[in-house]
């Protein structure tokens, strides 16, 4: 059983959108999640123009990949390094805590986190 960064078991992030490295709504990860995607957001604009910027648009649908395309409002698993990159930007989205997986805790601390946790 997964655990999250508060130590109790992973709850899902979103099933619409289908979120998670391995799409199974879960911010879950394994050795195939080189990108490390295990920190649950609450995506905004800010957060989504600066992931643009930064090389990743979330917003543009890719069928291809059964990928819709993020809007505000939406929950996702993102890469624990982007959510720092975008922390030290300023534009870090707020964070589900419950379902943002304990390994996240290798790259961002959970003082940061919490600041910017979303209560469920």
């Amino acid at each position: 059983m997964a655990r999250n960064v508060l130590g109790g078991e992973l709850i899902s992030c979103s099933s619409v959108p289908l979120t998670g490295f391995y799409r199974t709504g879960c911010c879950d990860t394994g050795p195939e999640d080189h990108g490390v995607h295990t920190i649950c957001v609450i995506v905004n604009l800010e957060f989504l123009a600066f992931s643009k910027g930064a090389g990743n648009d979330l917003t543009t649908p890719r069928p291809e990949l059964e990928f819709t395309g993020l809007k505000p409002g939406d929950q996702w698993c993102i890469c624990a390094l982007r959510w720092q990159e975008a922390l030290e930007a300023g534009y870090a989205p707020p964070v589900i805590l419950e379902a943002t997986h304990e390994f996240s805790l290798e790259f961002v601390s959970l003082e940061d986190l919490t600041k910017h946790a979303f209560a469920i």
